[in-house]
């Protein structure tokens, strides 16, 4: 998909453990893309099979997000909703466990969501963009429109997220 990109750090291991860099501005500029993290979030999901999203901030926000899995894993699905895309309505999906490391960034304008494959998942997110209500939006999961197939059905979804609106194509 236009704009997505998957991250995948380098690893320095001594006597101690691991470290490596979960963002890198100077990294993701050499590939094209500039992002500013202006807020991070970490959603601490109990449960297996939790769905989250499909989840964006309209223009003019340029909430892109970086989205790392801190323990547990997901099935994270990216929707591009971008006017004029060569990709609009397509998605793409990435399985990202906490131990492989990977993060992926997505773009602003894109929608995005996760099902938890583990319990006890965390996933950490770097915005490109504060949280503004009143330019937030989200589609839902099971939208014939992008026809995303999830591993599995949705056992804890909020309200919300069920009561997100199918796509209309004019």
């Amino acid at each position: 998909m236009v704009g997505v990109f998957v991250v995948e750090p380098e690893v320095h291991r001594d006597e101690r453990g691991e470290f490596w860099r979960s963002f890198c501005s100077d990294r993701l500029a050499s590939v094209g893309i500039r992002l500013e993290v202006r807020q991070s979030n970490i959603s601490v999901n109990p449960e297996r099979h939790t769905l989250r999203g499909l989840h964006r901030q309209r223009s003019p926000s340029r909430e892109a997000k970086v989205i790392t899995v801190a323990a547990g894993a997901i099935h994270l699905v990216v929707a591009d909703l971008r006017e004029g895309s060569p990709t609009r309505f397509g998605s793409e999906a990435f399985e990202i466990e906490s131990g492989d490391r990977r993060s992926v960034v997505v773009p602003a304008g894109c929608a995005a969501g996760f099902l938890t494959a583990a319990p006890d998942t965390v996933v950490h997110y770097q915005m490109g963009d504060r949280y503004r209500p009143e330019l937030s939006e989200g589609f839902r999961y099971d939208d014939p429109v992008l026809g995303i197939q999830w591993p599995a059905e949705p056992e804890v979804i909020s309200l919300r997220d069920r009561a997100f609106p199918m796509i209309e194509i004019d």
